[in-house]
């Protein structure tokens, strides 16, 4: 049934209802992607797109007020949604270097800058830093505590088990010769075009990309096929295996024709098990292109540029791409986009995007960051010795240490049982050879959430508590980001000689993993036992 035409909007003004109605920007792209993905249905009407208003309404009502107090009912009314931070679009939670690699379980930045910057509202009472200040993150991660620690002035020091992390972290943080990065990337592009002029995979993918085009069109229209779904008129299980099916005829002949290898002859490493002989083949020339690199500085970034290539590149379906079940080597029916799917076959588009991509990321960072010091330490945060180690990194920031103490911590420690932080990047460490210390994890998923596993847990997060106390300032504030599902950081705080003085409840609305189901974390408030 049609839509009265009193209800009918634009998309520029469905644009702007939205925007009024959530109280931030949301783009004619945003609504675009609602039709798209059939959230909404698509009018036309002389050849101009028009949306009902009624369901762009119930749709945004459904995630705004109806999310909240759902979730409120899952989670209980101590549910502090404002820390949610649900005005912010993804480009904003994932602004300038943030996004230069993928890395499972990270928090945003805003979340870090409401806990660092001077503000004060009614959940945050007081400041717990200021400019000159330094914070410490003993789980560094991607390094998102000592990017926002440098927007805001404040000096941070990273520690990480992991030396890719590590890597991550100060690639953020670099200041780099522009000119010269701008100069590699042109070069290694070039290289690698010129490398694939004679080969006959990217004939071979051209060729399967028309086919599909032309057979998605036909068997899943859009928006019209993603609106059926929705509406449940359409078994998505039974009609997408059933196109999948019919169109592997039409890719198996492309791949006799080409002579196209799908898999390695070897499976023994995750570079030999998840990429096909072809993307590994180009892996192996950019990295070589990368080694000439002789400014230290551009050849660490664009390592990473190069990394978060592969991973995009590996053979799987584009919903496991963050939780990888099995190697997929064939056109597939893929359930997030709604259409049959291929795997990659050469790296070039992904390596042209995200070396351009983090050549602009590091650029607006630039025009943001302070004069302060940042660095991430390779090491084990129970046992390091700061001081000493950033002595031979960063001997400034190591006196700083020395003469004033670090004012606090912000980080979020693994969970339990959740991610092997080490396997989530096996491909780079495959591909750099860097030393694996998966033992040294702590809490890591191959150990489980049992008993033992907890009490483990317990003991690793306490020991980095009681290694880093021996750097805190005597006013010192940690803040802890955590899922205590086990009710463990009561413990942590006494076993490290520490009190918890505020706890703040936030709801995390956007997670990778497929569970979209109500989630909520703790931020720990922890200041020395009195």
């Amino acid at each position: 049934m049609d839509a009265p035409k009193q209800d009918m909007l634009t998309i520029q003004d469905a644009s702007k209802l939205a925007s009024d109605y959530l109280s931030k920007n949301v783009t004619t792209s945003n609504i675009s992607y609602l039709i798209q993905y059939g959230r909404i249905r698509k009018f036309g009407e002389n050849g101009n797109t028009l949306i009902s208003k009624k369901e762009l309404m119930a749709y945004y009502e459904s995630l705004n007020g109806g999310r909240e107090s759902s979730w409120r009912g899952q989670l209980g009314d101590d549910l502090n949604w404002a820390l949610s931070f649900d005005q912010y679009k993804e480009a904003e939670t994932t602004k300038h270097v943030h996004r230069l690699h993928p890395y499972k379980g990270k928090f945003i930045p805003q979340l870090v800058e409401y806990f660092l910057d001077d503000h004060t509202d009614k959940f945050k009472t007081e400041t717990f830093f200021k400019k000159g200040d330094i914070v410490l993150d003993p789980f560094s991660g991607s390094g998102t505590t000592m990017v926002q620690a440098n927007e805001l002035g404040i000096n941070a020091i990273g520690i990480d088990i992991s030396a890719f992390n590590a890597l991550i972290g100060n690639c953020k943080v670099t200041r780099y010769d522009y000119h010269d990065l701008q100069s590699e990337i042109f070069r290694i592009s070039t290289a690698l075009r010129t490398y694939l002029s004679d080969s006959h995979v990217l004939d071979f993918e051209d060729r399967l990309l028309k086919a599909l085009y032309s057979f998605n069109n036909q068997h899943f229209p859009v928006p019209d096929y993603k609106y059926k779904l929705r509406q449940g008129l359409i078994d998505e299980k039974l009609y997408g295996q059933e196109k999948e099916q019919e169109f592997l005829p039409i890719f198996d002949g492309l791949v006799e024709s080409y002579g196209i290898k799908l898999k390695q002859e070897s499976n023994s490493t995750f570079l030999d098990k998840w990429f096909s002989q072809h993307i590994r083949e180009e892996i192996e020339f950019v990295y070589s292109e990368i080694q000439k690199i002789k400014n230290q500085d551009t050849k660490n970034i664009l390592s990473v540029a190069l990394s978060r290539t592969i991973r995009s590149c590996r053979a799987t379906t584009h919903a496991d791409l963050a939780t990888l079940l099995e190697p997929v080597t064939t056109t597939y029916y893929c359930s997030k986009h709604g259409k049959i799917c291929k795997p990659l076959f050469s790296i070039l588009k992904w390596w042209l995007t995200y070396s351009h991509d983090t050549l602009k990321r590091v650029m607006q960072f630039d025009k943001l960051r302070t004069a302060s010091y940042q660095t991430c330490l390779t090491g084990d945060s129970r046992t390091i010795n700061i001081i000493e180690e950033l002595d031979n990194v960063n001997p400034a920031l190591g006196e700083l240490v020395s003469r004033q103490k670090v004012k606090g911590i912000f980080s979020s420690p693994p969970y339990v049982g959740l991610i092997d932080y080490h396997e989530q990047h096996a491909y780079a460490y495959d591909l750099f050879g860097f030393e694996r210390r998966d033992d040294s994890e702590i809490g890591p998923l191959f150990r489980g959430q049992g008993r033992e596993a907890k009490q483990s847990y317990i003991k690793g997060i306490s020991d980095v508590l009681n290694n880093c106390k021996k750097f805190l300032a005597e006013d010192y504030d940690v803040f802890l980001v955590a899922n205590d599902k086990y009710n463990m950081y009561h413990t942590i705080a006494e076993n490290a000689g520490m009190r918890i003085v505020n706890q703040y409840k936030r709801p995390v609305l956007n997670r990778t993993e497929k569970d979209k189901g109500a989630y909520s974390e703790t931020i720990f408030h922890l200041r020395e036992k009195a």
